[in-house]
């Protein structure tokens, strides 16, 4: 992973100084609140329901063990012992106190992390595929172009001030694992015709109020232009996005209302200007950023036959099926951990649960961990041979749930427990449809389902992309639910269709029962939700739901 040197950690220790003399100054009442809501929300600090949050950024979501650790120890001092993984890999404290604040930032810079622009209106953290580099499906590691993109993005002074937040993804893989068609820019490595590494450039992309699909501006972008097309995207953007509502002030807003040629047509002409300018990357900072990620010193190890092994223990067996995925390299897995225990929040992850995960890291790995952006943890190189002592493990720890790619692996924002924007409460909601369904054997027949909630129209959970959505709706103070169906994050992305009125929240279980038993009396052999709904369309499950 990527080491700091002499220049970001002076930058971030400025940073850290900086914020502190600001919060010092704000609670001495000599910045006023609306002075200091930009200075703390580009360091990541917003002000919740009953307390401050703080984001905290994981870029292209890779952690390593010390810094995990740290994580730990900081919820432990400063929080209330746990942290929580967001739908963009970062990692949210939800109970900082603001004078704190500093010292926590003041900590994380000792291991190399740090929470500047995972909030306001700037360029926000650059999110990947949590299999980078290691995924057998994969075209090119990703992150070596992230850190990149981070490192140009990182306090650029044009950009810190944007119409609107600003989030880029970017995938290496033949499976989209970042969700590249709903940032606002996303960017998919292909090959191209020559059979060189290229970028798909999409643009536009974002889910919230008006959620969008993004749309495709250039197919085949040489990676030695890749800052001065997304120096040229942004420009565009900077000067001709809307400021006079926050409501339509997103790129996704731009595009649509100009039309992708035409907004294509004015990057290409801005990017005249400064195509092969300072800003060109060269191959040998290709080569160095590539540096950083070379893959560790793995074994010649033979590919082991589990069979044996999972026929003796059933819950092995359907934990080596769900939650383990092919590496790149023969005798190794990679290894999902799910957050996602009936009775806590999807996402939330203990002070002691992080210790331990560090520990395993370094003992089945080489010490990397990665969050993902469907809020669990991943252990990228496990020998298959350490598969059931470390499946083992994880089940006493209590992260060895069997559901990741299931109904039950559910992605789900803080809601109106503790966020101040919602409408409703999203955890008690994720709790009882796990709890509905606690019937594995009949989930895994379900097959691929992916149900996403968010407790308002700001989308922090994803719901517009979730094969199922849930949405909390305030409907004359009382906290409902709207459902809908169809919507999907891959290279096929599409957006949710509203199933119909919203429902009360202790409905909502009964709704997902029968919009799933549908869905199992239309399928055909092997057909996934997502297929059936797009085969018969909304119809069926609407009569069935309100019947």
């Amino acid at each position: 992973m990527y080491a700091y040197d002499h220049f970001d950690r002076q930058l971030v220790s400025q940073r850290v100084a900086q914020f502190r003399d600001q919060t010092q100054r704000y609670l001495a009442g000599k910045i006023t609140d609306e002075q200091f809501l930009p200075l703390r929300l580009q360091n990541g600090l917003y002000i919740q329901r009953l307390a401050p949050m703080l984001r905290i950024a994981v870029p292209y979501g890779t952690l390593n063990a010390e810094q995990l650790r740290k994580l730990a120890s900081i919820t432990r001092k400063y929080d209330k012992g746990y942290a929580h993984i967001s739908t963009r890999q970062n990692v949210q404290l939800n109970w900082p106190k603001l004078e704190e604040v500093p010292d926590i930032l003041e900590e994380l810079a000792e291991v190399e992390m740090h929470a500047v622009q995972t909030s306001g209106n700037c360029i926000r953290n650059v999110t990947a595929d949590q299999f980078s580099g290691v995924a057998a499906d994969e075209v090119e590691d990703a992150r070596a172009y992230c850190e990149i993109i981070r490192q140009w993005s990182t306090f650029h002074p044009e950009f810190a001030f944007l119409p609107r937040k600003f989030k880029i993804a970017v995938c290496g893989s033949e499976s989209d694992r970042a969700a590249v068609m709903v940032h606002d820019i996303g960017l998919q490595i292909v090959k191209d015709a020559a059979g060189n590494t290229a970028f798909k450039v999409i643009v536009g992309g974002g889910l919230g109020r008006t959620p969008v699909i993004g749309s495709v501006i250039n197919e085949a972008l040489e990676p030695k232009h890749l800052l001065t097309y997304l120096e040229a995207i942004l420009r565009v953007y900077n000067q001709l996005g809307r400021r006079d509502n926050k409501f339509k002030a997103r790129i996704k807003i731009l595009v649509r209302a100009m039309g992708a040629e035409a907004f294509k047509a004015d990057v290409e002409k801005e990017w005249a200007h400064i195509k092969d300018g300072a800003l060109s990357l060269t191959d040998e900072e290709i080569s160095r950023a590539q540096s950083f990620f070379q893959p560790p010193a793995y074994e010649s190890l033979p590919q082991q036959d589990m069979q044996a092994l999972a026929l003796e223990n059933a819950d092995f067996a359907r934990w080596l099926q769900h939650n383990t995925h092919a590496h790149k390299v023969a005798g190794y897995r990679i290894v999902t951990l799910a957050l996602k225990t009936t009775g806590v929040a999807p996402g939330d992850v203990t002070a002691e649960q992080l210790e331990v995960i560090a520990d395993l890291g370094e003992r089945y790995g080489f010490g990397e961990i990665r969050s993902t952006h469907q809020q669990n943890i991943v252990l990228p190189d496990v020998r298959q041979q350490d598969l059931f002592a470390l499946w083992k493990e994880l089940v006493e720890l209590e992260v060895a749930a069997p559901v990741v790619g299931t109904l039950n692996d559910i992605i789900c924002c803080p809601g109106g427990d503790f966020c101040s924007l919602a409408n409703a409460k999203s955890i008690p909601i994720a709790e009882a449809i796990q709890r509905r369904f606690e019937d594995l054997d009949y989930v895994y027949d379900l097959g691929e389902v992916e149900l996403n909630i968010s407790g308002c129209m700001n989308a922090c959970g994803h719901h517009h992309i979730g094969n199922i959505g849930i949405l909390g709706v305030d409907k004359k103070g009382q906290e409902f639910y709207q459902v809908s169906l169809g919507g999907s994050q891959g290279l096929d992305a599409s957006i949710g269709k509203i199933l119909g009125p919203s429902f009360a929240q202790d409905e909502v279980p009964n709704v997902i029962e029968k919009v799933l038993e549908t869905f199992v009396s239309l399928r055909q052999p092997e057909e996934r939700f997502l297929d059936t709904f797009r085969r018969v369309g909304m119809d069926p499950f609407k009569e069935r739901a309100y019947a």
